[in-house]
């Protein structure tokens, strides 16, 4: 399996619980395990896809835009997110504003699934992709029964550290990445 395939599985994972959530209502005990199962998804998915995939994609010049715009809709989602955390899940504003987070998260793994896999592509070999697809899962935090979210935030935060100390110094090296 490559990285593309793997992020596929996640992406569509996002997208079914997406859906699940939806269809609940107020603050049901199936909204609120939806609702966790979610963001944890979300953030752990963020975090190993920081790590890897966009940690290589950063270190091709031709990618480090798109690369850039990725990384911070993940941070323009973890930031919604927060906001959530903060409402009543019983109140149509938390709807309101799931749904806008849920539009935004498929909006950005459909540009993805087009866009950023299609330019990978001509950047990363295939036997790069399957390594990444490797780093990937081991990367990824597994939910952690007492706390997920902080778990899953702190490797986020680990993994933008990462990115952007390799832009740093793909920067400092005239734009010629560490190879």
């Amino acid at each position: 399996m490559d990285i593309y395939e793997r992020l596929k599985q996640d992406h569509e994972k996002q997208r079914e619980l997406g859906e699940k959530i939806l269809q609940t209502q107020g603050a049901s005990d199936e909204r609120k395990a939806l609702w966790h199962d979610y963001k944890v998804e979300l953030e752990a998915h963020a975090s190993a896809e920081e790590q890897t995939f966009y940690a290589e994609l950063m270190s091709h010049p031709k990618a480090s835009d798109q690369t850039r715009h990725s990384v911070s809709e993940h941070k323009d989602a973890a930031d919604i997110v927060e906001e959530l955390e903060e409402m009543d899940m019983s109140s149509p504003g938390w709807l309101t504003r799931f749904k806008q987070l849920k539009h935004d998260i498929e909006h950005h793994l459909d540009e993805e699934e087009d866009d950023v896999f299609s330019l990978s592509r001509e950047l990363i070999s295939d036997r790069k992709a399957r390594q990444l697809a490797e780093a990937f899962n081991q990367r990824k935090p597994a939910p952690d029964p007492g706390r997920p979210h902080q778990r899953a935030r702190r490797a986020r935060q680990q993994g933008r550290a990462l990115a952007q100390s390799t832009t740093l110094r793909t920067l400092r090296n005239g734009g010629v990445p560490d190879r």
